[in-house]
């Protein structure tokens, strides 16, 4: 599998490594970015190509910077690079699937506390039991209801929500 930059099709700016640190200004570091999802990072982990570009582009255009994963591994992989505040992540992915990943970012001292939205084709009371288990903050079946995808993560990330929404189960 080729290997990517996640960074590279993002609304991140990109890290001009050779710059001086002392010369980066702070305008250059921080996001002046004042939308109303301008200061968040949402990982979107999915294998379907189709998919990672329907939801990118929805969350950009409501402000959020986004990364994606194409696996579960490069959705860890990822995560750990770029701490993001909140991960949507599907089920069904190859090499490790997204159960798996969730359980290994849970595990994970310095990504377990980021929300992670389940998002999957299989909306079975098994499916849904076990996403929770696992530690999932919401669950969301496909095809997306985009609207309830916004007021989802708009919960989990706002000021007053622990991250966890295991009430909506």
């Amino acid at each position: 599998m080729k290997k990517s930059d996640p960074l590279a099709t993002t609304g991140l700016r990109p890290i001009d490594r050779r710059t001086d640190e002392k010369n980066v200004s702070a305008e250059s570091v921080v996001d002046t970015d004042n939308s109303v999802g301008g200061k968040f990072l949402i990982l979107v982990a999915d294998d379907s190509a189709d998919s990672v570009a329907m939801v990118s582009l929805f969350l950009q255009q409501q402000g959020y910077r986004v990364v994606s994963a194409s696996n579960g591994e490069d959705a860890i992989a990822v995560a750990t690079q770029t701490m993001p505040n909140l991960i949507l992540m599907d089920i069904s992915m190859p090499t490790l699937d997204g159960l798996g990943a969730t359980r290994r970012i849970r595990d994970d001292e310095t990504l377990r506390n980021i929300p992670v939205i389940a998002v999957t084709a299989f909306g079975t009371e098994g499916f849904q039991r076990a996403a929770y288990d696992v530690g999932v903050s919401g669950y969301l079946t496909k095809p997306i209801d985009l609207d309830r995808m916004n007021q989802l993560i708009a919960r989990l990330l706002s000021p007053s929500n622990s991250g966890n929404l295991t009430s909506q189960r």
